[in-house]
């Protein structure tokens, strides 16, 4: 393994932790407002949310470049305010990944918040909870395992992002050339084979790696959560 090789997986473990961190609060806010609320345009915010589904990630990295760049909207506002840009940086890659991986997050979170019995958080407040105290002692207890699934499958979709980060923050080594740049870079070089099978290989056990782990967070949270009702 080369230095640059550990610098871009490195880089990837990184932009998906931050991608998901920062990803999460949105994710849940999200999946909760689709979940339990009916509000006009709801049918219209499902599909612009899961639009990064079914867009080309070219498309969407072309959308980030256009509200992101130095004259969008939002990267000027970000700059003004803040001196802040995220142009050809790794906090750039961490936000083009994020967007790709809301809809997996929203999707697996809405699912089982829309699974929570709402009969127990009726009886906790007819007990005299609160609805802060009932959320976070019914509610999100047992939406965790579907929450643990969403920031799991975000964060696995997050270092496989490709298309939309090379669009909108280029691929610079040791700033934005994550795993799935790198293997790219090593394709398009002569006997660049054993690069490009090395890296797949590690992208393959980060994935499932990260797969696992979601499956087995999310059974001990449910033994754990069907121990508490008994």
């Amino acid at each position: 393994m080369t230095p640059a090789e550990w610098t871009a997986i490195l880089l990837s473990i990184k932009v998906g932790f931050w991608s998901v961190a920062g990803g999460l609060p949105v994710a849940f806010g999200l999946a909760w407002l689709l979940a339990r609320r009916s509000f006009p345009g709801k049918l219209m915010l499902d599909a612009v949310i899961h639009l990064p589904l079914v867009l080309p990630p070219v498309v969407t990295g072309y959308l980030l470049l256009l509200a992101f760049g130095k004259t969008g909207p939002a990267g000027r506002w970000l700059n003004d305010w803040f001196g802040v840009s995220v142009m050809f940086r790794w906090t750039g890659v961490a936000l083009a990944a994020a967007v790709m991986a809301l809809p997996l997050m929203v999707r697996a979170m809405r699912l089982s918040i829309e699974a929570v019995d709402r009969r127990l958080e009726v009886a906790a407040r007819t007990l005299g909870s609160s609805p802060l105290r009932t959320f976070a002692e019914v509610t999100l207890p047992l939406a965790l395992p579907g929450i643990i699934a969403g920031a799991v499958l975000g964060f696995a979709r997050s270092i496989g992002e490709f298309g939309a980060t090379i669009t909108f923050v280029s691929n610079i080594p040791g700033e934005t050339q994550t795993l799935p740049l790198a293997i790219h870079n090593a394709l398009q070089l002569p006997g660049g084979d054993a690069v490009v099978l090395r890296l797949s290989l590690i992208s393959i056990v980060l994935s499932l790696g990260a797969l696992v782990a979601s499956e087995m967070l999310a059974r001990r949270s449910l033994r754990g959560r069907v121990a508490h009702v008994l």
